[in-house]
């Protein structure tokens, strides 16, 4: 009981030591950290519609022959609108999170607002990562039903002239599987480090601002 009450007074005179944070000094400043985090959100969305169209540029010519030959290059088209429409607005509900965030004015805002943009950026990354799985087994659907139409138009390369039929169609869409989980789980891990990092650092701000409120 006595090392309680020694411990207790060591305690006391250290908080007289040592100046307290109200919740006025920590507001300010958890406001400052989750405004610079969604600012990294918006400009790493930026940069991520940047990555993937000047990587459209670098596709070899032989691959957009295939795809006008199987009559494809129509239906990459309406989905590239459509997918650029779809992010061109994720970017821009990021864009309106970062402002709100920079003008809130009280610590119930600032949460509803980091909530908000904690949901915006799952649902943005559920859709990237859905969008090319569907994609993927989509297109794979398409090869199914226009089998033979694949092989003729793949025969022609020396690599695929000498492989029998039976023997292409199983090779090819277990290569295509095998492609498709490869590059689903390399977006899952870019989205993790990437995204996944920043929604941390806005939930260890929230956390914070829970105790204050409280």
């Amino acid at each position: 009981m006595d090392q309680l009450e020694a411990l207790k007074k060591e305690w006391q005179s250290r908080e007289q030591v040592f100046p307290k944070i109200t919740a006025d000094q920590i507001y300010p400043m958890l406001l400052k950290k989750s405004s610079s985090v969604v600012k990294w959100i918006v400009i790493i969305s930026l940069f991520e519609i940047a990555f993937w169209t000047i990587l459209a540029f670098f596709i070899p010519d032989s691959i957009n022959e295939f795809n006008d030959e199987m009559g494809l290059n129509t239906i990459y088209t309406i989905l590239n609108v459509v997918n650029y429409s779809v992010v061109a607005i994720f970017v821009y509900l990021f864009y309106r999170n970062y402002q709100k965030i920079q003008v809130t004015g009280s610590v119930k805002e600032l949460m509803g607002n980091i909530l908000r943009t904690r949901k915006t950026v799952h649902y943005f990354v559920y859709y990237n990562i859905g969008m090319a799985a569907l994609l993927m087994i989509g297109i794979n659907v398409f090869y199914y039903f226009n089998k033979e139409k694949l092989y003729d138009i793949l025969r022609q390369d020396d690599l695929y002239a000498v492989i029998p039929p039976e023997t292409f169609f199983s090779t090819f869409f277990i290569g295509q599987f095998v492609a498709g989980v490869l590059i689903i789980g390399l977006l899952i891990v870019f989205y993790w480090l990437l995204y996944g990092l920043l929604l941390r650092r806005l939930k260890r701000n929230y956390k914070e601002l829970k105790k204050i409120e409280v």
